[in-house]
């Protein structure tokens, strides 16, 4: 029986470290202003973006989603209502 693929934010990362999804929940966290959870320090952090292209494609998708939405905050744009400026590509 063949092996089932692992779930991308579930794989050891590229750099052959910590998995990438405590990297993401680090991120996240960064994002946010919150503290970085247990057993991740921000150098772990640093060097896991450097070697894994995943997590720092993850990364910058966050990031942009961050800016759209605080964008879309910033100018009050209502639940419906057209987003200002032109549309991003999708992922």
């Amino acid at each position: 029986m063949p092996a089932l693929p692992v779930p991308v934010a579930a794989h050891i990362g590229e750099d052959g470290g910590m998995l990438c999804s405590r990297i993401r929940t680090a991120v996240s966290a960064r994002f946010d202003g919150e503290e970085l959870p247990p057993g991740v320090t921000m150098e772990q952090l640093t060097a896991h973006l450097e070697g894994c292209a995943a997590c720092r494609l993850w990364e910058t998708r966050a990031r942009r989603l961050d800016e759209d939405v605080a964008r879309l905050r910033d100018a009050g744009t209502a639940p419906g209502g057209e987003a200002p400026g032109p549309p991003r590509r999708a992922f």
